[in-house]
């Protein structure tokens, strides 16, 4: 049972998700049936205004201490990779004497500077799972969920991934009934299908070699075709084995995966920018069935290509606009 909630805030910090947090446990909604949240932000010195990355001052009104014994340790996104020492000992104690630790966004680098990410299962936004996985070799970085429930530790992705975090974690230990209330208040889903797969910008990757980079050029503008390693390496005047492992050389993808892949962002670009059916979808982009589309399409973004073209579709905002 959540009953005290401590976030912490340092200079740097992002205010939507801090205000993310504020939303989900620092509300009184107890007049609708929501348990009420002893809420406290915690700063490096209470009273004392920080700088936030968007130049506005928030002025905390409790100091690191009051983040130990806390039921809730809530990390926004904070600027930055140095933070205060004090800072990092309190986020330990806190987790040693029992304190769920949850970050949003970039907050998993305070985690991961407190040593709570070694050995344990995170994630943050996409752009920055390379530098999180680098920073802690040992943590294990998944770049594709919107939040990871570790126990103790909870991380999410980007932004608004930090609501599915929080409102997970009020479903985990208060119940159905009270997330619903509280995502109905804030108008939004209680829970999000699919992860932060859809929401990266997947780009073709670069090329090493001038003389490899017609056959990849051949290749995407023949998508809609049938190819194998087979018909791709006669055309490359290459034998079958040859042009596998130069293809490797060059995309760190065998021809098939890589052709796949390139399919998959293809088909997103239709659904994004055209009102073809799923089938004509299927058939343009190489798969020629819409099912072997929807597999393929789930395993790279995450989701359904309907669900996606319903979320992401510019031919939707242009009517509606």
């Amino acid at each position: 049972m959540i009953r005290t909630v401590s976030a912490l805030v340092l200079d740097g910090l992002a205010p939507f998700e801090f205000g993310v947090v504020c939303e989900v446990f620092g509300i009184d909604r107890s007049g609708d049936g929501v348990p009420n949240f002893d809420f406290k932000v915690c700063g490096p010195e209470p009273g004392k205004p920080l700088r936030t990355s968007v130049g506005a001052s928030l002025i905390p009104d409790h100091g690191f201490e009051d983040l130990i014994g806390a039921d809730l340790v809530a990390i926004p996104a904070i600027a930055g990779v140095n933070y205060p020492e004090d800072a990092l000992d309190a986020i330990r104690r806190a987790a040693a004497a029992g304190s769920i630790i949850l970050t949003v966004c970039s907050g998993a680098f305070v985690a991961g500077a407190a040593g709570l990410l070694d050995g344990r299962h995170c994630t943050t936004h996409w752009m920055h799972a390379d530098a999180l996985a680098e920073m802690f070799p040992t943590a294990k970085v998944d770049r594709n969920v919107l939040y990871v429930d570790d126990g103790n530790l909870i991380t999410s992705a980007g932004t608004a991934a930090g609501i599915d975090a929080c409102l997970h974690l009020v479903r985990r230990e208060l119940g159905s009934e009270v997330t619903n209330i509280i995502a109905r208040r804030m108008v939004v889903p209680p829970h999000r299908d699919g992860g932060q797969r859809q929401y990266i910008d997947q780009p073709i990757p670069v090329r090493c070699s001038e003389g490899f980079a017609p056959h990849l050029d051949w290749i995407l503008s023949n998508l809609e075709h049938p190819h194998t390693v087979a018909t791709l390496s006669k055309r490359a005047s290459m034998s079958a084995r040859t042009f596998a492992r130069r293809f490797v050389e060059e995309t760190g993808r065998t021809p098939m995966q890589w052709v796949t892949d390139q399919r998959v962002l293809y088909a997103r670009r239709l659904l994004e920018e055209t009102d073809l059916d799923i089938d004509r979808v299927a058939d343009k982009s190489g798969f020629g069935t819409a099912t072997l589309l929807r597999h393929h399409f789930r395993r790279v973004i995450g989701v359904t290509p309907t669900d996606y073209r319903r979320r992401f579709s510019c031919t939707d905002c242009a009517e509606t606009a």
